[in-house]
């Protein structure tokens, strides 16, 4: 990816607070219209990670620039240009709705009409309650109020910093709807996200933890990472089934997965022998079938071997 291709670069980016470093020289690059997902545990870095692009913290070590500006010495040029939605509500609670869209556009210099296409179809689904006070806004149109707000100036990059948390699932989806609208009016986006169903609908992801970018690639690409076999497995007793598998002759590694347990297998595995293994413990309604892995089986193999 060229320099001028990119709405984000990261470079080495490191902030210590204390004894305890939060990012650790973090590196990727975010391409124009791309939606660019950050995916990690809570601790990885990311709200520390945003808050640096945002111009909120200056880095220890290492740049990030906005559409080639530079955090350091850009900042009035970046908060122009950015829109940022942190994970916590953080719009004002006793102004109505239409209060708070007003007060966001009038920091900006802007009035609502200036960008009355870019924001209309989400303000459309919130219209009937702009007399409503903000903070008695159900979670998915507080949602929805906090995106209208960031998008209040027409940004070129919106950061979204964990913005479906906490709400309910049809409302997490008609949010990823309105991304992807977004996406095609040119607007590059870094949003984190501890959902894997949304690192699917991101063009690019980084797996964080620990301050760290583990690997950097597509989708796709990511769970393309995971090589060699692994199986699904099920049964009554899940918690007990996942004892015994872990204890099992040839299992490297057993963990929890929705509502199966992962198993990787080591040297010397063997299906039939494991199955059998498991029915002389009591276990004897115990299924193995082969899974196909997915991110969360990347990242989990990432975090426990980096």
């Amino acid at each position: 990816m060229e320099r001028s291709d990119c709405a984000i670069e990261v470079s080495g980016l490191t902030k210590r607070y204390g004894a305890l470093t939060a990012l650790d020289g973090v590196s990727f690059r975010v391409g124009r219209g791309e939606l660019f997902g950050l995916i990690g545990p809570d601790g990885a870095g990311k709200t520390t990670l945003f808050r640096l692009i945002a111009t909120l913290l200056t880095p220890d070590a290492g740049t990030a620039s906005v559409d080639g500006f530079d955090i350091g010495r850009d900042a009035r040029r970046i908060r122009a240009r950015v829109g940022y939605m942190p994970g916590r509500f953080s719009l004002y609670p006793d102004l109505s709705v239409g209060e708070n869209l007003d007060f966001f556009a009038s920091l900006f210099g802007v009035r609502i009409a200036d960008h009355s296409d870019l924001i209309a179809p989400i303000y459309r689904q919130i219209e009937p309650f702009r007399r409503r006070r903000a903070g008695k806004l159900s979670g998915g149109m507080k949602q929805k109020l906090a995106l209208c707000c960031a998008l209040i100036h027409r940004p070129s990059v919106l950061l979204l910093d964990e913005p479906t948390t906490g709400v309910d699932a049809v409302s997490r989806s008609e949010f990823w709807d309105m991304l992807s609208e977004l996406r095609t009016k040119g607007i590059s986006m870094l949003v984190s996200t501890p959902y894997m169903d949304e690192a699917q609908r991101c063009g690019r992801i980084a797996l964080c933890d620990k301050g760290r970018v583990l690997a950097v690639d597509t989708p796709a690409g990511t769970a393309a990472r995971f090589d060699g076999a692994l199986y699904a497995l099920s049964g009554p007793d899940m918690y007990g089934l996942l004892l015994a598998a872990r204890a099992a002759h040839g299992v490297r590694e057993c963990y929890p997965f929705g509502a199966v347990h992962h198993l990787i297998p080591g040297r010397g595995f063997s299906a039939e022998r494991f199955v059998a293994e498991l029915a002389g413990k009591g276990f004897r309604n115990a299924e193995l079938r082969p899974a196909e892995a997915g991110i969360e089986d990347v990242f989990i193999r990432l975090m426990r071997h980096e």
